[in-house]
């Protein structure tokens, strides 16, 4: 009983690793298309401001992710409560606050495509949704 356990808690941590690298690829191919299609199609400081929102988008996933992984993979081998600093979460805002301001501040982007790069979590997050309902429908027919 309690192989099939560990097996099982084996598998779902697996499938949540592939689940966050399918989403951070659909994030890097949201940005890039959307930035592609606006250089052809908008203005450049929409494009500018697709690129710049999108790669903060990125990097303030990354930054999440890893900052959430080192608290909790140190929680999990010392058994102690995670510590999560409220610093590095507000550091993390402050640094995309920044750059945005800077750049509208330079007239380098269009805060509204900034704002949709920002967005590109939000597309990510629809498209694995879908390939989780895919998945469970194709699961429950194997069945």
């Amino acid at each position: 009983m309690g192989v099939d356990v560990h097996r099982e808690m084996r598998v779902a941590a697996e499938e949540a690793i592939t689940m966050e690298r399918r989403l951070f690829q659909v994030m890097c191919w949201t940005v890039a298309l959307a930035v592609l299609l606006s250089a052809v199609a908008a203005p450049w400081r929409v494009t500018t401001g697709l690129a710049l929102g999108g790669t903060l988008a990125l990097l303030n996933h990354h930054w999440l992710r890893t900052s959430v992984r080192a608290a909790f993979s140190n929680a999990a081998t010392t058994g102690v409560r995670p510590k999560l600093s409220i610093a590095r979460f507000i550091l993390r805002y402050f640094v995309v606050a920044v750059a945005i301001i800077a750049a509208y501040a330079f007239d380098l982007v269009s805060i509204v495509a900034t704002l949709a790069g920002l967005s590109a979590f939000v597309v990510a997050a629809l498209v694995e949704g879908f390939i989780q309902t895919l998945l469970t429908f194709r699961q429950r027919e194997g069945n």
